[in-house]
């Protein structure tokens, strides 16, 4: 049984990051702080071509027919970019879903359009009481009273709320579920889209947190005190560490996760649920980590707007609680270790 990715995952990965590079830099991501619908411009376009929307979907639909081992390291990518885009809700968790479990006329209509990036697909987790992106999605995915409804534009109505990173956009929903909107009635499936949405949310926490340390070691290498770096400090270096090693430990149990729900099991059996609760546990805390050190060790600097650091803390914030937080991860783990 081999775990590690392939040559074509990592490719696929890199070239995610040229593209996020070139085209979702710092001064993107906080233009989309301003524009209406926190958008950056031509990005999901890109996106939809280099076929990063379509990963999932079939490819009788138009996609790429992969699964979610393909897809995470592409999440920590976007994470890694403080992508505004609200590509792991349409690629890990909306089209998924529809493609295991919606009836085939709704999976028909639905998946080819979102493969292709002409309909942005949301999702919002059971846990949570907004929705982001919803003013723009075509099609959101919802969960009430033990099923799961695909709602479209229109049978929905949204009020935007205040959100601590201003490049997601977040809404609260008032929507009726109706026959027509069912994708399923089984409780398990609205686990899934918890799972899908955790596990999306955890890879990218690890990009986020992995920014943020290269921009702690970059700044503590220059900026000096008394003539000397502040990262010769052995404080700053503990700091710095810390944040690696809980990086070093969550990034592992997030691809075993992903595995995990590829093959609808773990590597030793058992429900995949924990393994996703676990990822997103531990991807919490080491973002939360990587917030807290980032911040200590940039000092006043990182407090201001005008620093970009400030764009991957609120990421960072926001990915941390989104889609359960890590209490809410660690009951979930103790729940299915005492059911056994």
């Amino acid at each position: 049984m081999r775990f590690a990715f392939t040559d074509d995952q990592v490719l696929f990965a890199d070239t995610v990051r040229d593209i996020l590079v070139g085209e979702c830099p710092p001064s993107a991501v906080r233009a989309a702080w301003d524009d209406p619908e926190g958008r950056v411009p031509g990005l999901w376009e890109t996106l939809a071509a280099t076929g990063v929307l379509g990963v999932a979907a079939p490819e009788a639909h138009g996609g790429l027919g992969m699964s979610t081992c393909d897809l995470v390291l592409l999440l920590e990518e976007l994470g890694y970019a403080a992508c505004p885009e609200p590509v792991a809700e349409h690629a890990a968790v909306a089209i998924p879903i529809l493609r295991d479990h919606a009836p085939v006329a709704m999976a028909d209509e639905w998946l080819g359009r979102a493969a292709e990036g002409s309909a942005v697909l949301t999702a919002a987790a059971p846990t949570d009481a907004f929705v982001l992106a919803a003013e723009r999605a075509d099609l959101v995915l919802l969960c009430a009273d033990g099923e799961v409804h695909a709602v479209a534009a229109g049978a929905f109505s949204s009020t935007p709320q205040q959100s601590v990173d201003r490049a997601r956009r977040l809404s609260r929903i008032d929507w009726s579920p109706t026959a027509a909107t069912l994708v399923s009635d089984d409780p398990a499936v609205v686990c899934e889209v918890l799972d899908r949405g955790a596990l999306a949310a955890a890879a990218q926490a690890v990009g986020v947190g992995r920014r943020l340390l290269d921009m702690t070691v970059a700044y503590v290498a220059e900026r000096e005190q008394f003539g000397r770096p502040v990262g010769v400090n052995q404080a700053v270096k503990h700091h710095c560490s810390n944040v690696a090693i809980a990086l070093e430990f969550a990034a592992p149990m997030v691809h075993k996760a992903a595995w995990a729900l590829t093959h609808g099991e773990g590597p030793e059996g058992g429900d995949p649920s924990i393994d996703v609760a676990m990822a997103k546990a531990l991807a919490s805390d080491a973002v939360d980590l990587a917030c807290r050190s980032a911040l200590q060790c940039h000092g006043a600097i990182g407090y201001t707007i005008e620093h970009d650091l400030q764009l991957w803390l609120k990421r960072g914030w926001a990915l941390s609680a989104s889609w359960g937080d890590a209490a809410h991860h660690r009951r979930q783990v103790g729940a299915g270790l005492q059911a056994g």
